[in-house]
């Protein structure tokens, strides 16, 4: 660790956050301030019941998320399709001509919340990916394999033999997202690999180990998709998140399960970090000696690779402990964020 005094404040460039979950309905009101008060714009995940599969749900969509935001705010929702079986190149040309579609989201059937409407075989997918490729439109890959025989820790390294490398030796000029990377195989996979790809890395995969979901008694506040890997597969991230290669941007992945359905017999994967990922992510880098690179993590290059402009207001962050609330009410339930109960040592301003 450096021997220089550690700084009390901390400004950066607004950030954005390039993978998101809001879900929909009453939920929207409670969960989209958190998001808007940190982050200036975020890619919003399409997996809803029903899945946004066209430009038309999509555009709704945006119209709902917009109508939560708090009387002033500003906060841009970058909008998402669901890539299925069935999608036709004729709605990348929708998507891409509506100005408000960023991307296009594969969901192996299956591998998370709400994904059972997602891809099968990604060869009944060619004609909607070859548009993809031709329009500059990115592909966002939640990045496993579903197969019963294949152990849940080792599910995205799999995926990336199996799929990601055929996909992208077939699809040369395919924009790739490998979305909350969690293995050194992926890291280095994005880090050496030939041609337009990138990655979003979350806060708790950069914090914790597989060890969080298990310390003291099951864990479910901890446990999301992809699961949290061995410690050797975190300090790969951490070295990629703070590297300062532009292929590494922050995507939180902040996922709002009610308690119930976390605290429960089959509980959900996701952890909520809408509230404080800003504070989580500062905590991480200092962790690591490199809180002089979360501003490029954070800030310039998501927008750089998205070919959107960086934003130009910014953000201020104070060392002052503070205690992450227990629960937070969400749709006349309540929602627990990451870390519940304990003390953070960076404060959003």
């Amino acid at each position: 660790m450096s021997s220089v005094a550690p700084i009390d404040t901390l400004t950066l460039t607004r950030p954005d956050d390039w993978h998101l979950h809001f879900r929909d309905g009453d939920v929207l009101r409670d969960v989209v301030p958190h998001t808007a008060r940190q982050f200036a714009r975020a890619i919003v995940m399409p997996n809803l019941k029903p899945p946004v599969t066209t430009t038309e749900m999509a555009a709704a969509y945006r119209q709902r998320i917009m109508a939560a935001l708090p009387e002033g705010t500003s906060f841009e929702p970058l909008m998402v399709l669901y890539l299925t079986d069935n999608t036709k190149s004729d709605e990348i040309h929708r998507a891409v001509d509506s100005g408000i579609v960023h991307g296009v989201k594969l969901y192996p059937a299956g591998a998370t919340t709400n994904s059972d409407a997602g891809v099968t075989d990604i060869r009944l997918c060619m004609a909607a990916l070859e548009a993809m490729q031709k329009l500059g439109l990115p592909l966002q890959i939640h990045g496993e394999v579903t197969d019963g025989d294949i152990d849940v820790f080792d599910r995205e390294a799999v995926f990336i033999d199996r799929i990601l490398q055929p996909l992208r030796r077939d699809l040369p000029g395919l924009r790739v997202i490998f979305e909350h990377i969690t293995t050194r195989e992926a890291a280095h996979y994005v880090r050496d690999a030939e041609g337009d790809i990138a990655a979003t890395i979350t806060a708790h995969h950069l914090l914790y180990n597989r060890n969080a979901i298990f310390k003291g008694g099951v864990r479910p506040h901890y446990y999301c998709l992809p699961i949290l890997k061995r410690e050797t597969h975190r300090l790969s991230l951490i070295e990629a998140a703070t590297s300062g290669n532009p292929r590494f941007f922050l995507g939180t992945d902040s996922a709002p399960h009610p308690k119930g359905l976390k605290e429960h017999a089959c509980g959900c994967a996701g952890c909520y970090t809408a509230l404080h990922a800003m504070e989580l992510y500062a905590q991480a880098f200092e962790e690591a000696d490199a809180l002089d690179r979360l501003e490029g993590f954070a800030s310039f290059y998501g927008p750089d690779f998205y070919r959107l402009p960086r934003n130009t207001g910014t953000i201020t962050l104070r060392r002052q402990p503070w205690t992450v609330p227990d629960e937070l009410p969400m749709a006349g339930a309540s929602v627990v964020p990451l870390d519940a109960g304990s003390q953070l040592q960076w404060t959003f301003v």
